[in-house]
């Protein structure tokens, strides 16, 4: 199959939801906020001091917005998923770019939007769509294809506080400047490196 009718194909996952909305195992919680503040050294008091955060505009304490994604991370040892095809668009998905030589995969990068600051009590949910699949791209790592997937974090009410798109590129090994990356034990700087369009 050649480049331009591979796309196609790849065409038909845009807009795919990937599976159920994961729902935070705990709601939003001022002990878990300052475990966060303490770990990255935050000492804003809006996070963790009740009477200067009553006095802020806030009316009260608030997460700090790069927590986002900490609420709804399934933990060390996650319960099974009573759905094991969850994923399905994505593993088909993935399971073609695989097919088609692109078996390679790096993170290129991730914007977050917040809607508004979280507050103790809200317990979110996630979902993910898959937003968009470049044409075949020739990059420092080789040629492969940018896929975009849009997480939209949610409340208890259905509310849309924050969105993440994270973008990744699946690439043919061998076929771009550098060489593909390592495993990480043998190179860990390999991770760090980032493909140019």
């Amino acid at each position: 199959m050649d480049a331009n009718a591979l796309f196609e194909k790849f065409q038909t996952f845009v807009g795919r939801e990937v599976g159920a909305a994961d729902v935070a195992r705990d709601p939003v919680n001022q002990p878990m906020i300052r475990h966060w503040c303490d770990a990255v050294n935050d000492a804003n008091p809006v996070y963790t001091d009740t009477d200067f955060a009553s006095q802020s505009i806030h009316g009260g304490i608030v997460a700090p917005p790069t927590m986002l994604q900490a609420w709804t991370m399934r933990g060390l040892r996650p319960p099974p998923k009573p759905d094991a095809a969850s994923r399905g668009p994505q593993n088909e998905l993935f399971g073609m770019l695989d097919a088609a030589g692109f078996t390679s995969v790096v993170a290129t990068n991730c914007t977050q939007e917040y809607t508004r600051y979280l507050k103790p009590g809200d317990h979110l949910n996630v979902s993910m769509r898959i937003e968009s699949i470049s044409p075949e791209k020739h990059t420092a790592l080789g040629e492969g294809h940018f896929i975009t997937q849009l997480l939209t974090y949610r409340d208890q009410n259905g509310e849309k506080v924050a969105s993440m798109r994270f973008r990744l590129l699946k690439f043919r090994p061998g076929t771009g400047k550098m060489p593909p990356p390592a495993p990480a034990q043998e190179t860990p700087s390999s991770e760090h490196r980032h493909p140019e369009e």
